[in-house]
């Protein structure tokens, strides 16, 4: 995972202008598991930089990322309108109409313990492409 990446993390934790203790634990066991040292991922939270394009990515870099934002937009088990548009808004930037998260979120879950069938939801988002 990149910086850039992690950076996408914490603009959505922080989109509903409030950055809770789950969402705080989350990006830190994401950049933990990557390997980032964690004054670089105090320096992203403190200040986050603006989105950047998202079309180099790979297909596959594409869904993986996707699934990310809908799981963290779900971390805190409150999901509001405003982290749907983001991730609305993202899902569009990784070239995927919007309806894609509505369509995924009822199959990811807020637990990273619990995963879903990651094949089936491929082929869900592959449908979704534009």
């Amino acid at each position: 995972m990149s910086k850039s990446k992690l950076n996408i993390l914490v603009n959505l934790a922080t989109i509903d202008n409030e950055l809770t203790s789950s969402e705080l634990k989350r990006i830190h066991l994401i950049a933990k598991a990557h390997g980032f040292d964690e004054d670089d991922v105090a320096e992203i939270i403190r200040k986050p930089e603006p989105i950047k394009e998202l079309n180099m990515l790979t297909e596959d870099e594409r869904f993986e990322y996707l699934y990310m934002v809908i799981q963290l937009m779900k971390i805190d088990r409150q999901v509001f309108k405003s982290e749907i548009a983001y991730c609305e808004e993202i899902a569009e930037k990784l070239g995927y109409n919007k309806k894609v998260v509505a369509d995924l979120s009822k199959n990811i879950y807020s637990d990273p313990s619990i995963t879903a069938d990651r094949e089936m939801l491929k082929n869900k988002a592959l449908k979704h492409k534009k």
